[in-house]
């Protein structure tokens, strides 16, 4: 075996104890755990309150919308981590394309609180 393929041992080993530990836990878990079923164990439950109508009721687009635009600004905000660790030996080029980027992102902000894509009603 080449000697950068033992450098992946460690790694396969932990993926194969936490692989077994999950699986050995459902399994203990199916066995042990007591298996007593009743009419309203059976029922569905929902935050404590009865369930009424139709589950399958469509949601509004803007809550959609809205979970997609925080996971957009979420993903921008992570690329500014790297770019704060590396500030200094990034220099002048690295501030100005940052102030670049985050100018970009301004500017998207400013559409999206423009077409009021924020505003819940």
């Amino acid at each position: 075996m080449h000697s950068d393929q033992y450098n992946y041992i460690p790694i396969l080993m932990q993926l194969i104890l936490a692989v077994g530990f999950v699986v050995g836990t459902i399994i203990i878990s199916g066995k042990l755990g007591p298996r007593r079923s009743s009419a309203s164990k059976d029922k569905n439950f929902e935050c404590g309150i009865e369930s009424v109508g139709n589950a399958r009721v469509p949601f509004s687009v803007k809550y959609f919308l809205v979970a997609i635009l925080f996971v957009l600004f979420d993903v921008e905000v992570i690329f500014l981590y790297p770019w704060a660790v590396n500030f200094k030996e990034l220099g002048m080029e690295g501030m100005v394309k940052m102030v670049i980027f985050m100018s970009l992102l301004l500017v998207g902000f400013f559409y999206i609180l423009k077409k009021k894509a924020l505003e819940w009603e």
